[in-house]
């Protein structure tokens, strides 16, 4: 009996199944078939038939980018160019001048040498600006113009610059270059130990754990883990992570995506180092990925005290796959999951506003999850710290001197204008900020807030329909009122932005290293760290313990 309702309820159904996937993936490769035909087609009547010569290779890339640029902005492709810079990204190894450089119109400009390394061995300086490298002028030069400054060990490179508008050269020897993961630890004080962790690659795990040994060797009773400002990078090095301090076996991540040979649970694979060790985690609204993982893991478990302010909330995982003529496309694959299966995504990129925005989830419709010992923790808009410092988040004023170079500029010209400072930390007065101010305004620098960029295009609308004169006054009017608002910000969020322009000046004359010696004897959230791991009852408290 039961064999007949098998086969008269059961097969019919599986078959029904197969045939109806077997519609839906005849549909797709016809859907993706036809639409690469006409692109081809397209292609192909567009090379052959245009007025003026086309570059095959960069009508495609273009192409493609573009493509991909609707998806999300991670999903990305790679030119053989392009996936050298990858790789240096996730090996943390290169052959190069050591130093974080942006293209800017014709120019390179060196935006933070890195100590020992080829430019600083150059005398290379912040805000020095490479118009030439070898016999290349880059105001003719279209392409990326780092690659020339990459080649073999030992390479000679000839480059003139402008310092302060006045032409300089210099020979650059290209050496091997090592970005640390973990470029900075030490003790604070007696009993509390630091790590600075700046990013995710292939040595991440191995430098912490040799940072963590060593503290403890120190005498390190607590540790606090640094992950501002960390961007992430590779997903099994946050597992890594999270194993120095979670026992083996733990889950510490769960990736889900359409595609199911993507499903995967990671969890720690080897002995901790200590699973006792009061721990607190600093994270901002620059610390994103893997940061995140390793920072959600360790609050779901109730391991780590979570301190600063929410974090970026990006909970999409990419996965580099090979393609042909050393090509490479980024995908995103799936979403990931806390342990206590929460996904911080702040961002959907399925639905987009008006202009092409991505929506992000409002705190109204964030769901809520369980840490291990019953805590309350929320999804949708990345980590929200265990211990909450509103006065860390980053204000869109500061945000907008950070991206137009503001601070940095300004600070360029207090580094020449004070040669002499040397290791003294100074005191950023109101007379400095004045100065500041009337810096900006000399150089005209723009704040290029949304609000700005609207009246600019605004005035550029009016000029070609004409009307330009006929609004002068009133567009001044509103101008004066923005230029006006704008310095209203900077003073009301003068303690922020004189902490920013410290941070650069600290830099400049003592470099990365003397910022985070800086850092562990007068930064507030490391303060606040210091004092949630000296209160026992708090810690405690907050985990459950």
């Amino acid at each position: 009996m039961l064999s007949k309702i098998k086969k008269r309820y059961f097969i019919p159904a599986i078959l029904s199944i197969f045939l109806l996937v077997g519609v839906s993936f005849k549909d797709d490769f016809f859907e993706i078939s036809k639409q690469i035909e006409i692109f081809t087609t397209l292609f192909k009547t567009i090379n052959q038939n245009y007025v003026d010569e086309t570059n095959p290779a960069e009508l495609m890339d273009k192409a493609i980018k573009s493509m991909l640029a609707d998806l999300d902005p991670y999903t990305n492709y790679f030119n053989e160019q392009d996936v050298i810079k990858f790789k240096i990204n996730n090996t943390g190894e290169y052959t190069g001048i050591g130093a974080m450089i942006t293209r800017k119109e014709d120019k390179i400009i060196i935006k933070e040498p890195y100590k020992g390394f080829p430019a600083d061995k150059a005398g290379l300086k912040a805000g020095d600006e490479i118009i030439q490298i070898g016999d290349v002028l880059l105001a003719d030069f279209k392409d990326d113009a780092s690659q020339l400054v990459k080649g073999a060990k030992g390479t000679k490179i000839n480059i003139k610059y402008l310092r302060q508008g006045k032409a300089m050269t210099t020979d650059l020897i290209l050496d091997e270059v090592a970005v640390k993961a973990v470029p900075f630890y030490g003790m604070v004080d007696a009993k509390t130990g630091y790590i600075v962790l700046s990013q995710f690659n292939q040595k991440t795990s191995f430098e912490t754990k040799e940072a963590l040994e060593k503290l403890k060797g120190d005498g390190a009773t607590q540790i606090i883990l640094d992950l501002r400002g960390n961007p992430g990078g590779l997903l099994n090095e946050a597992v890594n992570v999270c194993n120095l301090f979670v026992p083996k076996n733990e889950i510490i991540v769960t990736t889900k995506s359409k595609n199911s040979k993507y499903n995967n649970t990671y969890k720690t694979s080897r002995e901790p180092i200590d699973t006792e060790i009061p721990l607190v985690v600093i994270v901002d609204g620059k610390s994103a990925s893997a940061s995140e993982i390793v920072s959600g893991a360790l609050q779901d478990l109730d391991r780590a005290v979570i301190v600063g302010s929410r974090s970026y909330g990006k909970g999409l995982v990419q996965r580099p796959i090979d393609m042909t003529y050393g090509t490479q496309v980024k995908v995103t694959i799936s979403k990931y999951y806390t342990p206590s299966g929460r996904c911080i995504q702040a961002l959907n990129y399925s639905h987009k506003d008006k202009n092409g925005k991505a929506i992000r989830t409002e705190e109204k419709n964030y769901n809520a999850f369980k840490t291990k010992k019953g805590r309350t923790v929320y999804d949708g808009g990345g980590i929200l710290p265990d211990v909450v410092l509103e006065n860390t988040k980053t204000s869109t004023i500061a945000e907008a001197l950070q991206k137009n170079d503001g601070i940095f500029n300004y600070v360029t010209y207090y580094y020449y204008k004070n040669p002499t400072l040397g290791d003294k930390i100074p005191t950023i007065t109101d007379a400095d900020l004045a100065d500041f101010k009337a810096f900006l305004k000399r150089e005209k620098i723009a704040f290029d807030t949304e609000t700005e960029v609207a009246l600019r295009n605004t005035l550029e609308k009016a000029k070609k329909e004409n009307v330009d004169t006929a609004i002068a006054a009133e567009y001044q009017q509103l101008l004066t009122a923005l230029e006006k608002s704008e310095e209203t910000l900077i003073d009301k969020n003068q303690k922020e932005i004189k902490n920013l322009i410290l941070d650069e000046i600290i830099k400049r004359y003592q470099y990365k290293e003397g910022l985070y010696q800086y850092y562990v004897k007068s930064n507030f959230e490391i303060k606040k760290s210091i004092e949630v791991l000296n209160d026992k009852s708090q810690y405690n408290s907050i985990l459950k313990i």
